[in-house]
């Protein structure tokens, strides 16, 4: 079985609406404004809090993330936040610094600090974007992450941090990050990784290689088209087929950040075309996701969704737009459905910026890739 079915639901028959759709990522981005404080910023579902110091304020899952979503969708022009957002981003930040909102009893890679989505180097990357003097701070930051930290994945790594460096144009730190991070990839085209405790290889998109070579693709190099070589050799070997569709994940999971939907999106500009297709369908035909991981970018609808305008992107054909859009009106339903989540990658802000990414018809990952 390649997914479970029961994890999905039916995808909704309400049909795509342009005016309905910007309406939906208004009341999120109204939403978010009501719900802020400035004292607890804003409250942290029990996932996304889970044994932490509250409030919540990294990018997965904390304040961060809330206000990178309102300031990308503000620069669209697609909803105007009433927040001080390069306020708030610094309260987000010196709150951190005061008490860090690591999750109780975890393994902390080292540098800790250094961590793009649970670290300080997300927080910095927000400060940076909204016009905050902290681009010293946040290279330190980078450039403490390049030959220390032992994950070799997203979250906590190198591959983080080089896409912090990224987009805040800090172009000798991300060679420097790049070119480690191509260095300790082994003869099999991967990295291990060493996180929660144990010692793993990965392909996927939060923790694996497919992840780790888009990073490394932001840096023009004369690697990169055997990084796409050879990853795309990897896919094939390892993929699992069952009556035309595609999975890649021994946990029969289908979400972004483990699985085809993930895949789909890092790989969409060299993985062979018909493990793409089948990957796609793959996730058309599961639907939605149900209310235990609901609509979010992460794990959720909206994550699933980008895989279609993935297959977009790839094909031009439209039959792959207009099933990413019956994504978006399902997910934002979902967000309207169900009890508010203040967080990037699990909640409303993030399915607003996949909404959005349909308007576009925008296949890009939100801080995966740069716009």
């Amino acid at each position: 079985m390649l997914y479970d079915p029961a994890a999905f639901e039916p995808l909704t028959d309400e049909p795509w609406d342009e005016a309905g759709v910007r309406d939906g990522i208004a009341a999120i981005v109204a939403d978010a404004d009501a719900a802020f404080d400035p004292d607890t910023l804003w409250p942290a579902h029990e996932w996304d809090g889970w044994h932490a110091a509250l409030p919540m304020k990294n990018l997965y899952v904390g304040a961060a993330g809330v206000v990178f979503a309102l300031d990308d969708l503000r620069r669209r022009g697609l909803a105007e936040t009433t927040l001080d957002l390069p306020s708030v981003a610094a309260s987000t930040l010196e709150r951190w610094r005061a008490e860090p909102d690591y999750m109780e009893g975890e393994v902390l890679p080292e540098p800790p600090e250094s961590a793009l989505f649970l670290g300080e180097t997300g927080i910095l990357l927000v400060c940076h974007l909204l016009g905050l003097d902290v681009d010293a701070e946040l290279e330190a930051r980078i450039r403490a992450n390049v030959g220390s930290n032992e994950t070799e994945e997203l979250f906590w790594g190198t591959p983080g941090t080089l896409l912090a460096a990224v987009h805040a144009g800090l172009d000798a730190a991300a060679r420097e990050s790049a070119d480690a991070l191509a260095s300790r990839r082994d003869e099999e085209g991967l990295w291990t990784q060493h996180l929660w405790g144990s010692e793993f290889k990965a392909i996927g998109a939060s923790h694996g290689a497919v992840a780790n070579v888009r990073a490394l693709l932001h840096v023009d190099d004369p690697r990169n088209e055997e990084l796409r070589r050879d990853t795309n050799r990897i896919l094939v070997g390892r993929a699992t087929w069952e009556d035309g569709q595609v999975n890649w994940t021994s946990e029969s999971k289908l979400q972004w950040d483990v699985g085809t939907p993930g895949i789909l999106v890092a790989t969409r500009d060299y993985l062979d075309e018909e493990l793409l297709l089948a990957g796609a369908e793959t996730v058309w035909r599961a639907g939605a996701h149900g209310d235990e991981k609901g609509h979010g970018i992460c794990h959720g609808t909206a994550g699933n969704g980008f895989a279609l305008l993935a297959a977009f992107e790839r094909t031009q054909d439209e039959l792959w737009l207009g099933r990413a859009r019956r994504f978006a009106v399902h997910a934002l339903a979902q967000a309207a459905r169900m009890p508010a989540r203040y967080s990037l990658f699990t909640g409303g802000p993030g399915t607003a910026l996949f909404a959005a990414a349909c308007l576009d018809a925008d296949a890009r990952y939100p801080l995966l890739e740069r716009r």
